[in-house]
């Protein structure tokens, strides 16, 4: 049921941001620095480029790893690599999921940062103004902390925000232990002026932990991530649609009741899967395994980035594939896929977003690519981090503030 329960949150209206607009191909500023600490992003290589349809646009980037050579944070670059913007974080904590979104009928600037992400992660979700200022914080509440992998913020003006939370299950009835440390996914709906928490789903209240593809721990007391939710989106009708991991699984969820309404993929998919002439299922016979950031295009057709990975590759390429569904006959086929240009496999994180222009704009997750493909699939940009460098995700928006003349 949903929990109705306030929670902490700070909105700090107007707080200026400690880093400002670079000068395109510019660094970050040093002040709150010292001269060991890195302020400058890693470099976004360019190998192909052939834009159309979309001038303008820049990328929305969270570069992470090498913090030796490089800092991390949220990134806005333009469609030659150059660095339009870019804040530094502090050393020890990331940022994830950084966007352009609506709040309060303006549009905003929103990321995630701080530590853990991936695992049992712990941080604060942001929301700055045009002016690249702070106007809001966001996190979750009921005693837990916030995680990076989602914020959205919903056209009513409240945040929906992603958690891990550690629980105790007897798992015997699937060979496990009685006491086995459990990671759950919960999704709460936060109100972002007050802190206060509408609604909460819990996956272990609607998923059985048969349904997972993860194995269990050699120990009771080793959490087991079985779930490891990485995304909330809506549907075309409403719904959330919350993505797991570790379950191979999309699921179609009430946001009234929390009632799971269908599962796409998995153990027990709702869907009969097919694969349309020229697409193939991977090798488990399913459309994806261990993906990420399920999306629905409309008229039954849903984007999903296909790790494909977790380790030990259910396919040979990570991929973005297309799927339709049929909810009267209870069919998924899947009818177009994109392969990740250099054929290599990401075991972690990714996304595909659709743009208005029709475009599909993919970040490659645990691999140090971007890139974006036409409607028809023709690769239209790639560009490369150094090695030891990622982004969480990869977005594409019209910014004109972010411009500096």
């Amino acid at each position: 049921m949903p929990t109705r329960i306030r929670t902490l949150t700070t909105a700090a209206l107007a707080a200026l941001l400690s880093a400002v607009p670079l000068a395109l191909g510019g660094t970050a500023s040093a002040a709150t620095t010292t001269a060991t600490t890195p302020t400058s992003p890693p470099p976004l290589t360019v190998l192909t480029t052939s834009h159309s349809g979309s001038p303008g646009e820049d990328y929305f980037l969270t570069p992470t790893g090498d913090t030796s050579t490089y800092a991390n944070g949220p990134e806005i670059v333009d469609q030659n690599g150059k660095v339009v913007w870019f804040h530094a974080v502090p050393q020890g904590e990331t940022a994830a999921d950084f966007k352009v979104q609506r709040y309060d009928g303006q549009q905003v600037l929103t990321w995630w940062q701080g530590t853990g992400l991936g695992g049992l992660s712990s941080g604060t979700d942001y929301i700055y103004n045009s002016h690249y200022q702070q106007i809001a914080t966001v996190q979750a509440g009921n005693g837990l902390t916030t995680d990076g992998h989602e914020f959205l913020i919903t056209p009513w003006n409240t945040a929906i925000v992603v958690s891990f939370a550690t629980a105790t299950a007897n798992l015997t009835s699937i060979g496990g232990p009685a006491d086995q440390t459990v990671v759950n996914g919960v999704v709460q709906e936060v109100d972002i002026a007050t802190g206060k928490v509408l609604s909460q789903w819990d996956s272990a209240d609607h998923v059985p932990y048969s349904q997972s593809e993860q194995p269990l721990p050699a120990s009771a007391s080793t959490p087991w991530d079985w779930f490891h939710i990485n995304a909330v989106h809506f549907d075309t009708s409403g719904n959330l649609l919350i993505d797991a991991r570790n379950t191979w699984t999309a699921y179609d969820v009430s946001p009234r009741s929390g009632r799971i309404l269908w599962q796409l993929g998995g153990k027990a998919s709702s869907f009969v899967l097919r694969a349309a002439s020229g697409q193939s299922l991977d090798d488990a016979g399913e459309i994806f395994a261990w993906q990420h950031d399920p999306e629905a295009v409309g008229d039954g057709d849903y984007t999903v980035f296909d790790d494909e990975s977790s380790g030990t590759p259910e396919y040979s390429v990570s991929r973005v594939v297309t799927v339709h569904l049929d909810l009267r006959d209870h069919v998924a086929t899947l009818i177009s896929s994109v392969d990740q240009p250099e054929g290599l496999v990401a075991a972690s994180q990714g996304n595909a977003q659709t743009t208005p222009a029709g475009n599909l704009v993919v970040g490659w997750g645990s691999l140090p690519y971007v890139s974006e493909f036409s409607h028809s699939g023709r690769l239209l940009f790639n560009a490369e981090f150094p090695a030891g460098v990622n982004t969480y995700r990869a977005f594409e928006f019209p910014w004109p503030s972010s411009r500096l003349g």
